[in-house]
């Protein structure tokens, strides 16, 4: 639980991942955050088709309270991740393969300012080498650019996380009662709580 962004897409040209790569080490460097480079040359002949080997291309990073953000390709050329490489990249099921190429990033702890500077970094990073990308922002930060907005909702969330984390250390759970039924009775509190 926590405001998160979604993302997916692909690189626009293979050529374009070493600077892509310098470019992103370098701010991570700047702002002291931890880094992983990963592959930095695709393999011939491999772009744009549906199959893909088992490499990652590109770097990931991981700013302070903030879960690790993946700049990283598959050897066709969509964005992925180690991790989803790791759990879908051997499946042939769908909708689990299509998971593969979905990314997810919270951002909720590591508070507005680091929010902003992501959003707007993948902005940049969208303009000079991405191509098909999309991304959705629990903050709507992406979809409106307005600080105001994304104030909010980081507030909500941060009410919405306080209040059930309150709702459980001061509602026990019944003798007999299932926890599908427990978590109800503790959304209902909440809801209620917040009529009042």
């Amino acid at each position: 639980m926590g405001l998160s962004f979604h993302y997916n897409g692909s690189i626009a040209k293979p050529e374009l991942l070493p600077e892509l790569i310098n470019e992103i080490q370098e701010i991570a460097s700047i702002y002291n955050w931890k880094y992983n480079v990963y592959e930095r040359q695709f393999p011939e002949n491999t772009f744009w088709k549906p199959e893909y080997n088992q490499n990652i291309y590109g770097i990931s990073f991981t700013p302070p309270e903030c879960e690790t953000i993946s700049v990283c390709f598959l050897s066709n050329g969509r964005m992925s991740s180690n991790v989803h490489l790791k759990f879908y990249g051997k499946t042939n099921e769908q909708p689990e393969s299509e998971y593969l190429y979905m990314l997810s990033v919270k951002t909720q702890y590591a508070g507005v300012e680091t929010h902003q500077f992501i959003i707007q970094l993948f902005r940049y990073l969208n303009t000079k080498y991405f191509t098909n990308f999309k991304l959705s922002d629990e903050g709507n930060y992406w979809e409106t650019n307005d600080e105001a907005t994304l104030k909010a909702n980081f507030k909500k969330y941060t009410d919405l996380i306080n209040g059930f984390s309150s709702a459980i250390e001061y509602v026990p759970m019944l003798p007999k009662e299932t926890i599908e039924a427990y978590f109800e009775r503790l959304m209902k509190l909440i809801q209620d709580k917040k009529k009042q």
